[in-house]
């Protein structure tokens, strides 16, 4: 990690990383916490392996959605890893450069606790890094993550109650 250019979030999930890696691949769980409450999400077009296209709408009343994110997946490593961008479209094409064009990269490791989950916040620059921060980075992207241990440890639990 690069102090200068990137921003990480880091926390263990005390679910099992499987529980984890479907909350992130599975659309419909996705959806459910990938914006910060009460924004709702939507996913548009999911295809998480190599070179697949992301891409989401977002809603402030649940019903009237705006684009949110149109990327593509880098890397899908099963159980332990996605990289994403929106540095290039869910079509390949070139984004235009903006200081909200990041590459994210998201680890999921075994811990005695459950899952340790890192996202790692990739941008071109320091001024890209420092205004995505002032935006929020760690408000918005921490909600968000609480709102994904959320719904793994609760699939988590279900799953261990089977």
């Amino acid at each position: 990690m690069n102090s200068e250019l990137d921003l990480a979030l880091e926390r263990v999930i005390r679910a099992p990383r499987s529980a984890v890696w479907a909350a992130w691949i599975d659309p419909r769980q996705f959806e459910q916490w990938w914006i910060p409450a009460p924004m709702a999400c939507r996913v548009d077009l999911w295809e998480p392996s190599m070179g697949g296209a992301f891409v989401t709408s977002v809603s402030e009343d649940g019903e009237n959605f705006v684009p949110h994110m149109d990327a593509c997946f880098l890397l899908v490593e099963h159980l332990e890893r996605i990289v994403f961008t929106n540095a290039l479209d869910s079509h390949w094409h070139p984004a235009d450069p903006t200081p909200d064009r990041i590459t994210a990269e998201i680890t999921l490791v075994d811990h005695p606790e459950g899952t340790l989950y890192r996202a790692v916040v990739r941008h071109a620059d320091p001024a890209a890094r420092t205004h995505h921060e002032e935006l929020g980075f760690f408000e918005g992207w921490g909600a968000a993550t609480a709102q994904l241990a959320g719904k793994a440890e609760e699939a988590g639990a279900a799953h261990g109650a089977e």
